[in-house]
């Protein structure tokens, strides 16, 4: 699907039924969106509660070939309810996901249910802000990694100063080959950058991370060992940086040459900030 600008601050979708499933959303007490199958029953036209029922299993089906926990997204439930007689009776019913229901719209019937292509529609839109939103935390959480990064570097440039460093490309370059096992030249070919790009504004939360901790260990080591020289501080670097390696894969199974490249930070800086309803599939 296209994406198009939404008016975050028109009437909702100019659709009634779209409008009517924004409504019914209901809000944990942790911030977590939920609907209500029975509600999502009447709004996409399903008169019957065995008829939609038989849709909700079909969606649980597809979850599950998916490969993903149904209970993660369909969770049974049961409740009182008062019918006409006024006597009270145990039902059956579903909270459900966001992804849940865009399952449900998806396995619904549109050609005898009008309705159930703008749930489609609805759901689908919402699943696209929720990758927007996602996509925003993660890009900045990324600058501000970068921004951290570029501290820890500038005191383990001190710290290497006072260690009696004067050749700082060989300093790095020895992190490098402590922390990817190769150079810096055959880190970017590697992750598929050209020679020019700059590492670190490639680089992930993960990545990013790791090489803080390798600056601050080995700036930490310099100083508490009393390191002196240039050759003694480019061990020292080089030796930080394998055991960061080392636990790295350790931990999480992958060496940081592995991780992959991102887009440039820079670019991700210039660019303003979404609004939630910014950019929705069309």
């Amino acid at each position: 699907m296209n994406d198009v600008i939404l008016n975050a601050n028109s009437a909702m979708y100019n659709d009634p039924i779209m409008d009517r499933l924004e409504a019914a959303k209901r809000t944990t007490s942790k911030g977590g969106e939920y609907w209500v199958a029975r509600e999502i029953q009447n709004i996409i036209g399903y008169a019957k509660w065995e008829n939609f029922k038989s849709v909700v299993r079909k969606s649980i089906e597809s979850c599950r070939e998916g490969g993903i926990d149904t209970k993660d997204h369909f969770l049974g439930a049961r409740k009182m309810v008062t019918v006409g007689s006024g006597a009270k009776v145990e039902i059956d019913d579903f909270f459900l996901t966001r992804y849940a229901c865009y399952l449900i719209a998806m396995n619904g019937e549109a050609a005898t249910h009008p309705e159930v292509a703008s749930a489609q529609r609805y759901f689908a839109v919402q699943t696209r802000l929720q990758e927007l939103d996602r996509k925003q935390l993660n890009d900045q959480e990324r600058v501000r990694l970068r921004g951290r990064l570029r501290e820890a570097t500038k005191h383990l440039h001190s710290a290497a100063a006072k260690a009696g460093v004067q050749e700082y490309a060989l300093f790095h370059h020895a992190g490098y080959l402590g922390l990817y096992d190769m150079g810096l030249r055959d880190v970017k070919k590697k992750k598929g950058l050209n020679p020019t790009d700059d590492l670190y504004d490639h680089a992930g939360r993960f990545e990013l991370s790791v090489n803080e901790f390798k600056a601050q260990l080995t700036e930490k080591s310099l100083i508490q060992k009393g390191i002196k020289g240039q050759q003694a501080a480019q061990n020292e670097h080089k030796r930080v940086g394998r055991i960061v390696r080392e636990t790295v894969h350790r931990e999480a199974g992958i060496y940081p040459e592995d991780l992959k490249a991102e887009p440039p930070i820079n670019v991700i800086e210039s660019l303003p900030k979404k609004e939630i309803g910014d950019e929705i599939p069309n």
